[in-house]
């Protein structure tokens, strides 16, 4: 067990307002037994006071994990605290197993408590410490997914010309597109997590969803296209592989930012991640999704170079049709609680009913 508390790693953010704690707590999982939830309280209070605490000097912040996977080995569990004075404080944590599994599976009545343990350190940049946590590279998300889409541009400019598409017309179409189809991922995302997305303090702090950005981009695309005099179909096809082949890449960035994170297991194909609060073995969902988007990009860009396969545009809507089959059966693989029924199985089917038919569209198209 340990206790560490999170720093900012740059001076010249030291004293920048807002001012939080990030304190992560390590414990092991039980090495046998049933799943079992557990909570790590935190306390601390700030150092060099000659009197009693004030209410923004002192805390006790509890945060509990529902299913701590026995045999899992190593687990983190991250809080950040704000609101509180700027400086130096000491914390100490306690873990509580709430129904720990006890000798031959049996559960004891009482949960145990783990030895408390303790460390200091001070305060730093908010953004940064709600982003800083063991197993997440602060920057990561960002930087791939910038890689992502300077490869999806250099790949499409290279089939657009290909294809005899004015290349310097497709690229600015599509960089209006991915600015468009950023505000979509945010609200898209803010949707689905039932939140007002027109909110603009919302739609800045908000997180982003792949499917959202998909649908804006191309819906955006595909107007600006139009009003350019650029065949839609061959733009499509021409934009496809590099689609996927940067969410390849920026499903990367999920997995070393801390977002989309796998459930929990002890699974030997497990590796450990963070999902920016707890950090344990997990399935490596994003890794999984990028695997899918690259072996589609690869598929896509052999499709398209070959010139196979037509009517025009039959790549595009197979390739992103399949990728979204591909990502409704691994959503079940992640750790997130379900937000509606039907809703999963529903896209499955019809991601599914729509591959279908667009292969039978080109077998037709190709006797």
């Amino acid at each position: 067990m340990g206790l560490q508390l999170a720093r900012v790693g740059c001076d010249a953010l030291a004293d920048a307002e807002p001012q939080a704690l990030g304190v992560t707590h390590w414990f092991d999982a039980a090495p046998h037994g049933e799943p079992y939830p557990a909570t790590v309280r935190f306390v601390g209070h700030r150092l060099g006071l000659q009197r009693k605490p004030g209410p923004r000097e002192s805390f006790i912040v509890s945060e509990t994990v529902e299913r701590v996977v026995p045999g899992s080995g190593r687990v983190a569990v991250t809080a950040r605290i704000f609101d509180i004075v700027p400086g130096e404080w000491a914390v100490s944590a306690c873990l509580i197993t709430q129904g720990h599994p006890g000798p031959r599976g049996r559960r004891s009545g009482r949960p145990p408590s783990g030895p408390r343990v303790s460390a200091s350190g001070a305060t730093g940049y908010g953004p940064v410490i709600r982003a800083r946590a063991p197993g997440v590279h602060l920057g990561a998300w960002p930087a791939l997914v910038s890689v992502g889409a300077a490869i999806a541009l250099a790949v499409q400019s290279r089939l657009a010309a290909r294809a005899h598409l004015p290349v310097t017309v497709t690229l600015s179409v599509s960089l209006v597109a991915s600015v468009v189809g950023l505000l979509g991922a945010r609200i898209y995302y803010l949707a689905e997590q039932g939140e007002r997305p027109l909110r603009p303090r919302a739609l800045l702090t908000a997180g982003m969803c792949i499917q959202g950005f998909v649908l804006a981009a191309m819906a955006t695309a595909t107007v600006g296209v139009l009003v350019a005099g650029v065949p839609v179909g061959r733009f499509l096809d021409a934009t496809a592989p590099g689609l996927l082949l940067a969410m390849a890449v920026g499903r990367l960035g999920c997995f070393f930012g801390g977002c989309c994170a796998g459930r929990p297991t002890a699974s030997r194909w497990a590796l450990w991640s963070s999902d920016r609060r707890v950090g344990a073995r997990r399935i490596p969902t994003q890794l999984l999704e990028s695997a899918l988007a690259l072996a589609l990009g690869v598929a896509a860009s052999l499709a398209v170079l070959t010139g196979g396969v037509q009517p025009a545009g039959t790549v595009f809507v197979g390739a992103i049709a399949a990728y979204t089959l591909g990502r409704q059966l691994l959503f079940p693989l992640r750790d997130l609680a379900r937000k509606t029924s039907h809703g999963r199985t529903l896209t499955a089917a019809v991601a599914g009913a729509v591959l279908l038919a667009d292969v039978a569209l080109a077998v037709l198209a190709g006797l």
